[in-house]
C-alpha cells in the first residue's frame, strides 16, 4: 500500500475553533487508511488524534501582526519543502499549496460585512490598514498562484465569493461539508434534559435558545440579546469574546440578563445542545460553522443569517428560519414561531434527518478521492 504524506497547516490549533473541528474530523475520518497526517502549526493543543511526532512547531515570535504572519508562513514553508509531503494542504493564506481549505472565507468579503456594524472611523482605519492590506495581498496572491491545484470550500456561498472576487474557474473547486457523527450529538431523552437545565437553573418547560461561537461581533450575539428582549427566553451562550462584558451590560440594560448563562470556552458542548430547544447564530460572515451541524444532529432548529453558509441546509419554516444578520425583527418574530421541544419536536426531527447524510464516511470518501485525484 503507497502511503500518502500530507501536510496540514493551522496556525494556531486550538481545540474549539472550528477549522480545527474540521481538521480533528479529518484525522477521525482518515484514521487507518493510506494517508498519513503531519500538522504545521505555530500553536498546539495536545490531541490523541495526532501523534507528537507528526507535528512540527512554527516559532514565530515579532512584535507586530504583520511581521508574525509573515514569519509563519515563511517557516512553514520552509518545513515542507525540506521533507518529502505529497501534497500540503494549507487552512492558511500561504502561497505555494497544493491545497487551500477556505474554512475563513474570503477577507475581502469578511471586510465588507464587517463595515456594516463598525463605527465609520474604523472603517476608514481599516481601509489603510496595513495588516488587513497584507492580508488581502497574500490571498490574491494565493489563489492566483499556478502551485494551487484545488480550493477546498465547505459552503456554496464561500465557493462563489472566491469566483466572484478573484475571477476563478468552477473546476478548481472541491466542495466539501464538514461531517457529523450522528452517534455523538444526539437528541436527549426527557430526563436527561431535565437533569441538565436544573444544572443551568433553566425551568424545564421554558425556551431556551443555544448560541456558540467566539467573537461575538462576527456571530451576532449583540442582535440575539435584542430579539430576546421582552420575552420569558432563557439563552446559553458558549464561546469567548474579550468584550463580554459589554454583552452583560447590554442584556442588563435590557433587563433580561438574569436569563442568561455566559458559559464560555467548553470543549464539550454536547450538553449544551441538549437543553437547548433551537440553536441562533446571526453571522454577520461565516462561511460553515461546524456547530450547525452539531446541533441540527441533536434535533434542533436553526435561525441564522443569509451571510452564514450553513443557510444552505435551511429550508424557511422547515428546518429553521434564515434572514439578515442585522434583521433583528425577523430574529425576534423567528424566535416566536418555534416551539419549545415540549410542544413540538417536527421543526428539530427534520433538522436531524437534514444532516444525517454528512457522515464521517461520506468525509473520508471525499477527501481520499481529491487526493488521490490530485496525485494523478
Amino acid at each position: 500500500m503507497t502511503i500518502i504524506r500530507l501536510a496540514i497547516v493551522r496556525k494556531k490549533y486550538r481545540l474549539d475553533g472550528g477549522a480545527e473541528r474540521f481538521i480533528s474530523n479529518t484525522l477521525a475520518a482518515l484514521k487507518n487508511s493510506d494517508i498519513e497526517i503531519h500538522l504545521i502549526t505555530q500553536q498546539w493543543e495536545k490531541t490523541k488524534s495526532i501523534p507528537h511526532r507528526h507535528v512540527h512547531i512554527c516559532a514565530t515570535n515579532g512584535y507586530h501582526r504583520i511581521t508574525r504572519e509573515k514569519k509563519f508562513s515563511n517557516e512553514a514553508k520552509k518545513y515542507w519543502t525540506q521533507h518529502d509531503f505529497n501534497l500540503v494542504q494549507s487552512h492558511e493564506r500561504i502561497t505555494g499549496c497544493d491545497i487551500f481549505r477556505a474554512g475563513d472565507g474570503v477577507h475581502k468579503i469578511w471586510l465588507k460585512h464587517r463595515s456594516r456594524v463598525v463605527p465609520f472611523y474604523k472603517k476608514k482605519l481599516t481601509d489603510i490598514s496595513p495588516y488587513h492590506q497584507y492580508i488581502l495581498s497574500e490571498e490574491s496572491k494565493m489563489f492566483r498562484s499556478p502551485k494551487l491545484k484545488k480550493i477546498i470550500c465547505n459552503s456554496i456561498m464561500v465557493k462563489n465569493d472566491i469566483m466572484r472576487c478573484y475571477g476563478l474557474e468552477e473546476n478548481k473547486f472541491a466542495l466539501i461539508y464538514n461531517c457529523v457523527d450522528q452517534t455523538i450529538f444526539i437528541p436527549p431523552t426527557k430526563k436527561k434534559r431535565r437533569e441538565l437545565r436544573q444544572a443551568l437553573k433553566i425551568p424545564e418547560q421554558a425556551f431556551a435558545l443555544i448560541f456558540v461561537g467566539s467573537g461575538f461581533l462576527r456571530k451576532g450575539l449583540r442582535q440575539v440579546i435584542e430579539a430576546i428582549s421582552g420575552t420569558n427566553h432563557y439563552l446559553i451562550v458558549v464561546g469567548y469574546d474579550k468584550h463580554h462584558i459589554r454583552y452583560k451590560r447590554l442584556a442588563q440594560s435590557l433587563g433580561h440578563l438574569s436569563r442568561i448563562r455566559f458559559i464560555g470556552i467548553y470543549h464539550d458542548i454536547l450538553p449544551y445542545y441538549q437543553a437547548a430547544d433551537a440553536l441562533i447564530l446571526p453571522s454577520l460572515y461565516d462561511p460553515f460553522p461546524n456547530v450547525i451541524l452539531e446541533a441540527m444532529s441533536c434535533g434542533l432548529p436553526i435561525i441564522t443569517s443569509k451571510s452564514c453558509g450553513g443557510a444552505e441546509l435551511i429550508e424557511q419554516g422547515r428546518e429553521g428560519f434564515v434572514c439578515d444578520a442585522l434583521d433583528v425583527a425577523s430574529l425576534k418574530m423567528f424566535v416566536s414561531e418555534i416551539s419549545s421541544k415540549n410542544q413540538d419536536s417536527t421543526m428539530g426531527d427534520a433538522a436531524r434527518k437534514r444532516v444525517s447524510y454528512y457522515t464521517p464516511f461520506l468525509l473520508s470518501h471525499q477527501l481520499k478521492t481529491l487526493y488521490k485525484d490530485l496525485l494523478l
